[in-house]
């Protein structure tokens, strides 16, 4: 049986519901990717052309600090979550994967959107875990879903 951990970044709360729920679903340990500078609405603010989060995309190299680098070394399936942001993973996501060594891990993702899926997440995350297999999970999972990932593994 694998150990999992259900690892993510929520920005309004959403994500972050749903990391709760796949983690009972699937007895996994939960992990939040906390930003070391937290996020402000202003900074969420995707019509600004100026925001935090518009800058940061706007430059696939960003990489936002985050509080404390991933521990996964007891983990062989790490789920991973966060809000789509343009149509891929928020640059905090390759943060977490280049802070520890994801080789030989299943990563899964998940995701919560306001309309648009997954885009080029796994491409864009791929050279950020070298050596793990990342799988393209659900975006806004149904309780249904959750259980189908859960089972993944």
């Amino acid at each position: 049986m694998s150990k999992k951990l259900v690892a993510y970044f929520s920005a309004s709360g959403r994500t972050a519901k749903t990391a709760q729920q796949l983690a009972a679903a699937a007895s996994a340990d939960l992990a939040e990717i906390v930003p070391a500078v937290p996020y402000t609405s202003a900074d969420l603010n995707w019509q600004d052309k100026q925001s935090r989060s518009s800058v940061e995309m706007g430059d696939p190299a960003s990489r936002p600090a985050i509080a404390a680098p991933a521990d996964v070394a007891a983990y062989d399936v790490i789920y991973i979550g966060f809000p789509i942001w343009w149509y891929v993973a928020p640059t905090i996501i390759n943060t977490y994967l280049e802070s520890a060594d994801f080789s030989g891990k299943r990563i899964i993702l998940f995701a919560t959107s306001g309309g648009s899926g997954f885009g080029k997440a796994v491409a864009g995350l791929q050279a950020s875990a070298p050596g793990a297999v990342i799988t393209e999970g659900k975006v806004n999972p149904s309780a249904k879903d959750l259980e189908a990932l859960a089972a993944m593994d």
